[in-house]
This record gives C-alpha cells, sequence and structure tokens, in this order.
C-alpha cells in the first residue's frame, strides 16, 4: 500500500495544441479509494495513464509511496490496472491471463505462481473458468478475471480506468459492490475513473471532479453534493441536475432579495444573506435541486406559483417540469401527481439554496476538513 501525490501535472498533445490535464495536484492516501469523475475528455483517463506510466507527463511530478517515479517506466511501478476493455489475451486461458503480470514483474516460480492464481481465483468466484478463454466468457466474467488479474499481483496501487461501462445495469451494480468489497478487504490504494456519477458517489471515499483538464473540487461524496464550489460541480453532481435560474440580486442590510424577473422574489436573510451582500453581486445564477424543492396545491408563505409542464413518473418518485425555468425539475413522491396544465406552488428552504457569480464560482461555499475547493 502507498500514498500517490501528483504535483501540478501537466500534459500537452499536438505540440501544446492540447492541454489534457492542467495543473492537477492530488493525493490519495494510503488506503484510500478515490474516485475521478468528469465529462468526456476532461483528462481524467490521461491522469490515470499518467500514474500507471502509460504516459509521459509534459511537466509536474508523479510520487508513488513517497518515491518520486515521474520517469519510471511502466513495469517497475507498483501498480495494477483495469482497463475498460478488459485487455485479456484471448489466445491464452483465463489462468495464463492471470498470471502473466506476475510472469512478467516477480522472480516467483511456476508453482508460486500458480498457487496465487487459484487463491485469487476463488476469492473472484471464478476457479471454474480458469481452463476457458476469454471468447467464453460474458461480459461480467471477462470483468471478474481483469480485476482477479490485478488482484494477483498485489501492487501498492489499483488503477481502474472505468470498467465497468460495457455491462449491463444490473451487473454493474453488482460489479460496484464486489469492487468496493474487495478493496475494503485488501486496503489497498485505489484511484477509479468513471464518467458516472453515481458511481464517483456511491464507491468513493473522497471524489474528484474534473472539467477541462482541471480539478474543480475533492471532498466527501455528500459533502461536495451538498456544498459545491462552483456552477460546473453543482450541476454536473446529482441526477436529476440541480436546476438554475437568472436572478437579479439587491441587498438591504443583511438581506439579500434575489429576483427572477416578475415571475418571483426570493430572500435570503442571516449569514447567506450577509455573504451574499458582502459579495456586491447585481446578478447571480440560484440552483436548487430537484428533490429540495416542496410542492403543494395551495399557496402559503414565500411560495411560488408555476404551471406543470411534464409529469414523468419514475416508481418511487414522480419528476414535475415546471415553467419556472427551462428543464426545471422538482423531484415529489410518487402519490403528488398533477395534470399537464395544472396550477402548482413550490417553496424550498433557504438553507437548500446555492447561488452563484457571473464566473460560476460559489458565494456561498464553506470548506470543510474533508473538502477542498479548487479555483482555476
Amino acid at each position: 500500500m502507498a500514498t500517490v501525490t501528483l504535483q501540478s501535472l501537466r500534459k500537452e498533445f499536438d505540440n501544446g495544441r492540447i492541454v489534457a490535464v492542467d495543473d492537477l495536484s492530488l493525493e490519495v492516501e494510503d488506503g484510500e479509494f478515490v474516485t475521478v469523475v468528469g465529462p468526456s475528455g476532461c483528462g481524467k483517463s490521461t491522469t490515470l495513464r499518467m500514474i500507471a506510466g502509460l504516459e509521459q507527463p509534459t511537466s509536474g511530478q508523479i510520487f508513488i509511496g513517497g518515491e518520486d517515479v515521474t520517469d519510471v517506466h511502466a513495469r517497475n511501478r507498483d501498480v495494477a490496472m483495469v482497463f475498460q476493455n478488459y485487455a485479456l489475451y484471448p489466445h491464452k486461458t483465463v489462468e495464463q491471463n492471470m498470471a502473466f503480470g506476475l510472469r512478467m514483474s516477480t522472480n516467483l516460480s511456476r508453482a508460486e505462481r500458480e498457487e496465487k492464481v487459484h487463491q485469487t481465483a476463488e476469492m473472484m468466484d471464478i476457479e471454474e473458468l480458469l481452463d476457458d478463454r476469454p471468447s467464453e466468457l460474458s461480459g461480467g466474467q471477462k470483468q471478474r478475471v481483469a480485476l482477479g488479474r490485478a488482484i494477483v499481483r498485489e501492487p501498492d496501487v489499483f488503477l481502474f480506468d472505468e470498467p465497468l461501462s460495457n455491462l449491463d445495469a444490473k451487473l454493474r451494480t453488482t460489479m460496484r459492490t464486489e469492487i468496493q468489497r474487495l478493496q475494503d478487504e485488501l486496503g489497498t490504494t485505489a484511484i477509479y475513473v468513471t464518467h458516472d456519477q453515481e458511481e464517483a458517489m456511491t464507491m468513493g471515499d473522497r471524489i474528484a471532479i474534473l472539467n477541462g483538464g482541471i480539478l474543480q473540487q475533492t471532498g466527501h461524496p455528500k459533502s461536495v453534493y451538498q456544498n459545491p464550489t462552483n456552477e460546473f460541480v453543482g450541476t454536473f453532481v446529482g441526477s436529476p441536475a440541480m436546476n438554475m435560474l437568472n436572478v437579479s440580486v439587491t441587498t438591504e442590510g443583511d438581506r439579500a432579495i434575489l429576483a427572477n424577473g416578475n415571475r418571483f422574489t426570493y430572500t435570503l436573510d442571516g449569514d447567506q444573506g450577509q455573504r451574499v451582500a458582502d459579495a456586491d453581486l447585481a446578478e447571480a445564477r440560484l440552483g436548487i435541486r430537484p428533490e429540495n424543492i416542496i410542492v403543494s396545491e395551495h399557496l402559503s408563505g414565500d411560495g411560488i406559483e408555476t404551471v406543470v409542464d411534464v409529469v414523468e413518473p419514475v416508481g418511487s418518485d414522480n419528476y414535475l417540469y415546471l415553467d419556472l425555468g427551462k428543464n426545471f425539475i422538482a423531484r415529489v413522491d410518487a402519490d403528488l401527481e398533477p395534470t399537464r396544465g395544472d396550477t402548482v406552488v413550490v417553496e424550498f428552504d433557504q438553507s437548500d439554496v446555492h447561488l452563484f457569480d457571473q464566473d460560476g464560482e460559489s458565494v456561498l461555499f464553506e470548506a470543510e476538513p474533508d473538502q477542498h475547493a479548487v479555483t482555476a
């Protein structure tokens, strides 16, 4: 096991015309499971490949277990990588695939390699597949073999590059649980790259969000979800996505009055109102998550009247698309089922409000011990 430290990592392609990773600094603690998430092309797989030694950084340093491995060849780094496409040798049996890394990187005898492979196969519940070839396996079985091949090496660091993206939804859930269980049992440092924010939120001890090659925020998944540092993080993390509305801002002492044209006004007071007043904003973006919206049929307090555009049943919940803004969604219980064209009233608590300035930075962000916001 080992810590992984990235210092000011940068990766350019095409003679510097493409910057895939830009000034990335991140530390993964010994035994920690960190998920790296972001949209396609954000630099997450490139980062993983640099840690593995498959790509050479343009600048910056990579440390594994305190040792600078920036210029160390991939085969000499004590890491094991699980790929999206499994990367199994089609002409080799499962046993030969799992033993290949041991044969290439250790001095173990054949008998010792076989013993380790069989022990790992038992752990992965694939003992009966050892004589099969990849073409005879299902997608889930191939993924178990790929995981077993990584585990058998007992590396200091596991690297996962979107390993579940080729599996169906049910099998993804099963394998997601299996990977978490194995990492917990083995206690090995793990970095898991995915474009699926649900995977990132449920699997990691910490989550790191990338966009355009730049690290946006790191922290405990729940903390990042509740306290995003900028609009990108707020809208990327969470499903359905955070609702966003343009508002004008006026202040009266520690009260901030947010107005969405003539449609509604909303007041923030206390500490939140004071922070908005201190920010001296004229315009802002108000964010509210669909699950934080209370919908009723009767006006009360600061309720906002709006019209239902679409009702989308999703089993235990209904998604109500409201005419407050483009794709403005309220997530409500399934027993609340208005029809299209009905007028309803929405309310939300000010503690659930997010406010972003014109540069997309959060006005209400509060850094916590397990959370780090990165200013680009």
